[in-house]
């Protein structure tokens, strides 16, 4: 923990009010790599893909989640297979996950306009698009981690007492009120859980970004992460990528912070 985080973050929030290319020595510079931060058209850019990413990506995914959930929380032969294959694309290589979203996404011969062809006219160009790209990557980014979440939920749902839902019956309740009425108020505690982790791991995106439009075209799918990399390992400004990064922590721990006060208010 000290050599691997501890260090590192407080070298980084060193940084933050400092100029260094890794080469020169540290030049400390005060605010000014944050006062140049908000006349940054990049980072004002890359900062509103990445809450735009993150507003689609948690309640899609959250909802996906517990859809399969709900679906595969049965006692019948074979359910363990398509729990197993919906799981399958968390840990399927990302740069595979990629390659076979970038062709399936391709505007002329992907099967995805190939068939949105037999209904619309006008199609998506998806990540050659700077109008769909990003939306591209919100598609994948659902696909690939609802199966993670699933088993959260999954595991959620078969903590429930089977005496609510009997009780439940036995006052008239059918599928949709004992749903609505005990599902969802006893998955609570899971579903905190769920929107924490996923606000986090949206506002953290990189590896999808990196792999399948490296921030193109333009700007369109330039998020804060993909904008540390390359100011810190492309332009070797390492004092302005750390401004970003304490930027970055400094939402997320506010977001976390609102979530967890409101969630406390409900309790």
């Amino acid at each position: 923990f000290l050599i691997f985080t501890f260090i590192p973050i407080l070298f980084s929030f060193v940084l933050a009010f400092s100029e260094w290319d890794s080469f020169s020595p540290i030049k400390f510079v005060g605010l000014q790599n944050f006062i140049k931060l908000f006349s940054d058209e990049t980072f004002i850019i890359s900062l509103t893909n990445t809450v735009k990413y993150t507003i689609f990506v948690v309640p899609l995914t959250m909802i996906c989640a517990l859809g399969l959930a709900l679906l595969l929380n049965k006692k019948i032969k074979g359910i363990a297979i398509f729990r197993t294959l919906f799981f399958f694309p968390y840990i399927t290589s990302l740069v595979a996950v990629a390659v076979v979203w970038n062709m399936l996404f391709h505007p002329s011969m992907g099967p995805i306009n190939q068939f949105l062809g037999l209904l619309l006219n006008n199609l998506p160009g998806w990540t050659s698009s700077s109008q769909w790209a990003l939306y591209a990557i919100i598609i994948v980014s659902v696909w690939r981690y609802m199966g993670y979440y699933m088993i959260l939920y999954l595991a959620g749902l078969q903590s429930i007492p089977r005496e609510l839902y009997e009780a439940a019956s036995m006052d008239g309740a059918g599928k949709w009120k004992q749903f609505w009425n005990v599902t969802l108020p006893s998955l609570r505690p899971t579903t905190f859980f769920v929107m924490i982790m996923l606000t986090i791991n949206s506002f953290k995106v990189f590896d999808l970004v990196q792999v399948m439009t490296e921030g193109g075209p333009g700007r369109s799918t330039n998020v804060l992460v993909y904008q540390i990399y390359n100011e810190a390992f492309v332009n070797f400004k390492f004092g302005y990528a750390s401004a970003i990064s304490m930027i970055l922590f400094i939402i997320v721990l506010a977001i976390t912070i609102i979530q967890i006060r409101v969630e406390n208010k409900k309790g």
